[in-house]
C-alpha cells in the first residue's frame, strides 16, 4: 500500500521557507519600529499584527482581493504571464503572512529588552547603525529570535484558513499536513487523520528538542570558552580575524585641530525644566555638578549627539557638531566622542579585548588593533583579563574597561556620567587615582558629571554649578568653595549653615536673623546686594580648645551642644547659641571637628565657647532659579537635622 507523503513534505518546505522570510521581514521591521518616532506608530503597528488576531478565512480573503486578477497586486504579474493564486507559491504567502506578526512582535520585545545605554555607546564608539545592528542587536537580542522563529515556524506548519482560501487543496501542490488532516476527517478517514496529526506533532516536537539540545550546548560552549585560560596567540583565527573586521568596518575620525576647546551653548525644553547653558571649556578637566534632575547628564548626551537640542551651537576644537542656525548636526558616530556611562555599558556578548577594540578607526592593521587593546589594558593593570567577558567582571575591573574603551580611539573629547557612583568607597578612591592618573596624559577635553562634592573636588580644577538646567556659576574649585556668592551654589558646594540677614548701623556688622546674633564682617565686605549668610562646618572654630590670645574675640557666642552625629573620622555637633537647647530639635548650626578634637572638647563644661570668624562668613545671593524659600528659625533647625 502506497502511502501519499506529499503533504508532509509541502509543509516542510512552506514551513521553512515562510519561516526564512519571516524572520527577515519580522526581524527589519522590528528595527525600524523601534526608532520610529513619527505620528501613526500605534497604526502602523495595529497594522502590522493584523493578521495575529483576524480570522485565517479573513486573511485569505484579503490575500485574495489583493492578488486574484482583480486585485492590485495580482493585475501587476499577470502582465509577465505570472500567477500565484492556487499555486504553492500562494501557501508560502499564506504561511509568511500569518506568521510574520509573532516574529515582528517577539522580535521588537526583545530589542526593547536591551539596555539603551549599549546602542549610546556603541554609536560614540563611531559604529554604524548597520554594525550595531549587525553586532550589538542581533546577538543580545538571540534567544527572543530564537523563540521567534520557533513560534513562527510552527504557525507556518499549522496555517490552514489563510492556505486553503488562497493555494486551495490540490494533492501534491498545495495539499499541506493541516489540509489533508481536514479532508481525511470529513470523508470518515479518521485512522489517516490521526496519522497525519501523529505526524505533524512529531515533527513539532523535535523543533522543540532542536532548539533546547542547541541553546544548551551554546551555553556549555560559552562556559567553556570563559574558564579555559587562551592567551592571544591560542585563538588568532578568531580573535585578530574579529580585530580586522573591527578596524575595516568604521570611516576614518577625523584629525583634530591644535586648539583643545568646547564651546557648548544649547537650548532644550523638558517636561520638567527647560535645559539653557552656554559655557566655554579648555582641556582642563571640568566638573559639572548639581543636585539630580539638573540637568548634567542632558549635557553631556546632546555634546555626544545622542539628544538633539532645539537650538543652539556645539563646537570641539574647531569642529561644529551641532548648529541649528546652519543645520548641522553630525551623527554620533561622526563626533569622536569617549564616553563613559554610569553603568559602564558594555557590551555583555564580547570579552574585554573586543569590548575595547569596537571603536577603534578602520585604517588601523590588526596588529597594531592587538597593541592598543594591550596597551590599554596594561595602563589600567588588568591585562590578566583580556578573555574574559563583563559579567565575569566586579563593578571596578568593569569600570576600568569602560574607560579604556572610550580612550583607546583617542577621542576628542571624553565624557563621564558618574563613573563611581555605583562603587563602594574603596573602588572609588583606587579608581579615582587611576582616572586623574589617566587624565594626565589625555589630550583632550573632559566633562566629568558627579554630584559627589568631595570628588568633584579632587578630580577636576575646574567646577560648573547646574540647577534645574542653569549654571549658577563656572570658574575654579577653589574660588567657588571660598567665594560661592549665590546661597544655591553654596549649598550645592556642602554649606549647612546659613542665615537671613540684615544690616545693621554699621556697614560691617549685620545681625543673623535665624542664629539670633549679630556678626562683624571684614572691612572690604560689602552687605548690599546680600540676602543670606553662610558658614561651612568645618570652619566653625572652638576658641575653648585653644589659649586666649590665638583669637580675637569677633563673633564669639556661648554655645550647647543638641545632638552629635558621628563619621568615621569627625563629629558633626548640633549647636544652640546664647541659650540651653529646649528640644533636640532646637539648634542654629553644624560644625565639623575631628575625633581628637572631640575627645578634648567634651569635657568641657557648657557654655563653650564657639567663633564664626569674619573672614570665613559667606555673603549670598538669592539664586534667580531657587525654588527654595527660606524657613524660620524653628524651621531651618528642623530641616538642617534632616539634611545630614
Amino acid at each position: 500500500m502506497n502511502i501519499d507523503l506529499s503533504p508532509m513534505w509541502i509543509s516542510l518546505k512552506t514551513a521553512s521557507v515562510a519561516t526564512l522570510f519571516a524572520f527577515l521581514l519580522g526581524v527589519l521591521a522590528a528595527r525600524w519600529m523601534m526608532g520610529y518616532r513619527r505620528w501613526g506608530k500605534g497604526l502602523i503597528d495595529g497594522l502590522l499584527t493584523a493578521p495575529l488576531v483576524l480570522p485565517p478565512t479573513v486573511v485569505g480573503f484579503l490575500l485574495l482581493l489583493l492578488l486574484g486578477k482583480k486585485g492590485i497586486i495580482g493585475q501587476v504579474i499577470m502582465k509577465f504571464d505570472f500567477t500565484v493564486i492556487f499555486t504553492w507559491y500562494a501557501t508560502v504567502i499564506a504561511a509568511t503572512v500569518v506568521a510574520f506578526p509573532l516574529m515582528y512582535k517577539t522580535a521588537l520585545g526583545a530589542f526593547k529588552q536591551i539596555d539603551p545605554n549599549l546602542l549610546a555607546s556603541a554609536k560614540t564608539l563611531g559604529a554604524s547603525e548597520w554594525t550595531i545592528f549587525r553586532r550589538v542587536l542581533l546577538p543580545l537580542a538571540k534567544p527572543g529570535l530564537i523563540a521567534g522563529i520557533l513560534l513562527s515556524f510552527a504557525r507556518a506548519l499549522g496555517e490552514f484558513g489563510a492556505t486553503l482560501m488562497l493555494a486551495g487543496s490540490i494533492p501534491g501542490k498545495t495539499q499541506t499536513i493541516p489540509i489533508a488532516i481536514f479532508f481525511a476527517a470529513e470523508s470518515g478517514d479518521m485512522d489517516k487523520a490521526l496519522g497525519w496529526v501523529g505526524i505533524i506533532l512529531a515533527i513539532s516536537l523535535s523543533v522543540v528538542i532542536g532548539v533546547n539540545y542547541w541553546t544548551e550546548n551554546q551555553d556549555l560552549l560559552v562556559k567553556y570558552r570563559q574558564i579555559l585560560p587562551l592567551c592571544w596567540q591560542k585563538r588568532p583565527k578568531r580573535l585578530k580575524g574579529q580585530a580586522a573586521t573591527i578596524a575595516k568596518r568604521l570611516k576614518n575620525f577625523p584629525v583634530s585641530s591644535d586648539t583643545i576647546e568646547l564651546d557648548v551653548q544649547i537650548h532644550k525644553k523638558l517636561a520638567n525644566f527647560t535645559l539653557d547653558v552656554a559655557f566655554k571649556t579648555l582641556q582642563t578637566p571640568l566638573g559639572l555638578l548639581g543636585s539630580s534632575g539638573a540637568g548634567k547628564s542632558l549635557i553631556l548626551r546632546c555634546i555626544a549627539g545622542l539628544e538633539t537640542p532645539d537650538k543652539g551651537r556645539i563646537v570641539l576644537n574647531g569642529r561644529v557638531l551641532f548648529d541649528s542656525g546652519a543645520g548641522i548636526n553630525l551623527p554620533p558616530q561622526q563626533r569622536h566622542v569617549g564616553y563613559v556611562f554610569q553603568n559602564y555599558a558594555l557590551f555583555p556578548h564580547l570579552t574585554v579585548a573586543q569590548n575595547i577594540a569596537f571603536g577603534l578607526p578602520k585604517h588601523l592593521s590588526s596588529l597594531k588593533v592587538r597593541q592598543i587593546v594591550e596597551k590599554q589594558l596594561i595602563d589600567i593593570q588588568l591585562a590578566e583579563l583580556i578573555h574574559r567577558y563583563p559579567h565575569e567582571l566586579s563593578g571596578g575591573q568593569q569600570q576600568r574597561i569602560a574607560l579604556a574603551r572610550a580612550l583607546a580611539s583617542k577621542p576628542d573629547i571624553l565624557l563621564l556620567d558618574e563613573p563611581f557612583s555605583a562603587l563602594d568607597t574603596y573602588l572609588r578612591d583606587t579608581l579615582e587615582k587611576l582616572l586623574r592618573n589617566r587624565l594626565t596624559h589625555y589630550q583632550g577635553v573632559t566633562l566629568f558629571v558627579t554630584h559627589n562634592l568631595e570628588e568633584a573636588y579632587r578630580v577636576c580644577p575646574h567646577l560648573l554649578i547646574l540647577q534645574k538646567g542653569k549654571i549658577l556659576i563656572k570658574g575654579t574649585k577653589q574660588g567657588i568653595f571660598e567665594n560661592p556668592t549665590l546661597f544655591d551654589v553654596a549649598r550645592i558646594t556642602g554649606c549647612r549653615n546659613f542665615s537671613r540677614i540684615s544690616p545693621v548701623n554699621s556697614k560691617n556688622q549685620v545681625t543673623a536673623i535665624d542664629w539670633g546674633c549679630q556678626l562683624s564682617l571684614p572691612p572690604e565686605n560689602s552687605v548690599s546686594s546680600a540676602s543670606y549668610i553662610g558658614i561651612r562646618a568645618h570652619q566653625i572654630m572652638f576658641p575653648t580648645l585653644e589659649p586666649s590670645n590665638v583669637f580675637s574675640q569677633a563673633n564669639t557666642f556661648d554655645c550647647w551642644v543638641t545632638a552629635a552625629s558621628e563619621t568615621q573620622h569627625r563629629i558633626t555637633l548640633y549647636l544652640k547659641l546664647n541659650s540651653p537647647p529646649t528640644s533636640p530639635h532646637d539648634y542654629h548650626l553644624q560644625a565639623e571637628v575631628f575625633k581628637e578634637k572631640w575627645v578634648v572638647l567634651q569635657t568641657y563644661p557648657f557654655p563653650w565657647q564657639v567663633q564664626l570668624q569674619p573672614q570665613r562668613l559667606m555673603l549670598l545671593q538669592h539664586s534667580a532659579e531657587s525654588s527654595l524659600s527660606f524657613p524660620t528659625s524653628t524651621e531651618y533647625s528642623n530641616r538642617a537635622k534632616y539634611d545630614v
